[in-house]
């Protein structure tokens, strides 16, 4: 796919050559000055008359008229040098990836340098090209009968570099790598529910475990019942489908110590249960399992780069549905850890399954805890669709994790957790805990109810409700799954947790 060169050659016949140009006057590369001498200077001229402009995400393509190799140089705009953040360049890259393919373009070259600043280095911009490539060009084709027109794929990526060529293929390597498995949980998520029941997702982490050699474990209905899962097997009650709890380990160390464990929410649809939903609240309920696509898609990354961390995935999964043996409001039921929960809302389930996938993680030898899951509706009226919201009962633990998710341009904000929102959710005169306290702070409650079950271990909730689909395409990807936090717990894994 990558095609590394140490010096640029403008004789090369690539279709498009794509170069990164700032606002306000920036000069232009050395080699494309030495360009411009073939265009009677005239690219300075564009620049300057704002033809090819810089500003951010803008796209621009001049006709090279033969004169040199490259059929067309395609201008890319990154606003202000001193603006530019890694995801705004990233951005960038999937404009100009995105207008190569609208033009069914076959190859494409990068001057790396163009798009350096102080700030992003040369291996950064590598591996952000890299991923935004995988990213931007990502399609969920669904299930339409093919057009007779063929489809074009861009076969093949020159990267002009005069630096170590094996830093420069780690660099993209690791950048594709992440492009790819966040486009494996894109994938799981637009499955509709009907092909993607909880055996399909068990069947998908048996087959990630054969390809990278994890230990897996699937834990049928009857196991459940052996080991006390009462809150994922009430959740399960109404549906023809049978539940199923994914295991999957990866051990990077010698000793099984020091284990991260990463918790999925895997309903594969939701209806609400008798806490029926809206008709349009129904809608895209498929997508209810984006917490487990995460962590399946997190997997995949450790699975290629084999991190020197112990890492557990835990993914409890069924669907939520309606029928004379579902659980009701009113119910009772005993979690695996035995603390007994009085169901307020049968809506609320995620929090259930995710109970006892968390105490099944601790039982696992997991020392610090992430949950992931398309909670609460609450999270969006909080913070809107472009933040995950987190909760924590270890302040450093979540600090990694924002460090991580700086990384990868995913914004997490931080929600407060306080004795009287754990008071609120201990709340029951015949229970333990009660699972919907109120519509008060919904978002807030939710995490304090999972927070139940982490104990004591370092744990961090991350309710991606709001983020784990965008209703509209833009740079990175069309509407539908955006494969949310796969990046970023998988850059948590490999470089923020230290050693105890």
């Amino acid at each position: 796919m990558f095609h590394i060169e140490k010096a640029v050659n403008v004789k090369n016949q690539e279709e498009y050559f794509v170069i990164g140009v700032f606002q306000e006057g920036e000069k232009l590369g050395d080699w494309l000055s030495q360009v411009d001498e073939s265009f009677r200077s005239q690219l300075k001229e564009l620049v300057k008359c704002g033809d090819v402009s810089g500003k951010r995400k803008a796209v621009s393509i001049i006709h090279t008229l033969g004169w040199i190799g490259p059929k067309r140089l395609l201008f890319v705009g990154l606003g202000k040098k001193k603006d530019l953040t890694k995801e705004g360049l990233a951005e960038s890259f999937g404009a100009a990836f995105q207008t190569v393919k609208k033009n069914r373009g076959h190859s494409i070259a990068l001057d790396l340098q163009s798009f350096t600043t102080d700030n992003i280095d040369v291996l950064k911009v590598a591996e952000l090209a890299a991923q935004s490539f995988a990213l931007s060009l990502y399609t969920f084709d669904g299930y339409k009968q093919k057009e007779n027109k063929p489809d074009v794929e861009i076969e093949k990526f020159t990267i002009y570099y005069d630096g170590n060529e094996e830093q420069l293929q780690k660099a993209l390597d690791m950048g594709f790598i992440y492009g790819q498995a966040t486009n494996s949980a894109r994938t799981l998520v637009n499955t509709p529910a009907n092909l993607l029941t909880a055996t399909d997702l068990a069947e998908y982490g048996k087959m990630l475990a054969e390809k990278y050699g994890f230990e897996c474990e699937i834990l049928e209905k009857e196991d459940m019942e052996k080991l006390g899962m009462g809150a994922l097997l009430a959740v399960n009650q109404g549906s023809e489908n049978p539940p199923k709890l994914i295991v999957l380990k990866y051990q990077g160390r010698k000793e099984w110590k020091d284990v991260i464990g990463l918790v999925g929410k895997g309903i594969t649809f939701d209806t609400g249960g008798y806490s029926l939903k809206p008709r349009d609240g129904l809608i895209h309920m498929k997508t209810d399992m984006g917490g487990a696509a995460a962590v399946l898609g997190a997997m995949e990354i450790i699975g290629e780069r084999k991190p020197e961390q112990n890492v557990v995935a835990v993914i409890p999964s069924t669907d939520n549905m309606v029928s004379g043996k579902a659980f009701k409001p009113d119910d009772v039921i005993t979690s695996m850890s035995g603390k007994t929960i009085e169901v307020l809302n049968t809506d609320a389930e995620g929090r259930l399954v995710l109970a006892d996938g968390i105490t099944y993680a601790k039982q696992h030898g997991a020392d610090v805890l992430i949950d992931v899951a398309t909670l609460t509706g609450g999270v969006i009226i909080a913070l809107g669709s472009d933040k995950t919201g987190a909760i924590t009962n270890d302040e450093t633990l979540l600090e990694k994790i924002i460090d991580a998710s700086k990384e990868t341009g995913e914004m997490i904000w931080q929600l407060p957790l306080t004795e009287k929102d754990r008071e609120k959710v201990r709340n029951s005169k015949i229970a333990d805990l009660n699972n919907s306290p109120s519509r008060e702070g919904h978002a807030i409650m939710g995490g304090a109810f999972i927070g139940e079950f982490a104990e004591d271990t370092p744990w961090v909730h991350l309710d991606i409700a709001g983020t784990s689909t965008v209703k509209s395409g833009n740079e990175l990807g069309p509407a539908g799954a955006t494969g949310v936090m796969v990046r970023t717990l998988a850059s948590f894994v490999e470089r923020y947790f230290n050693k105890k």
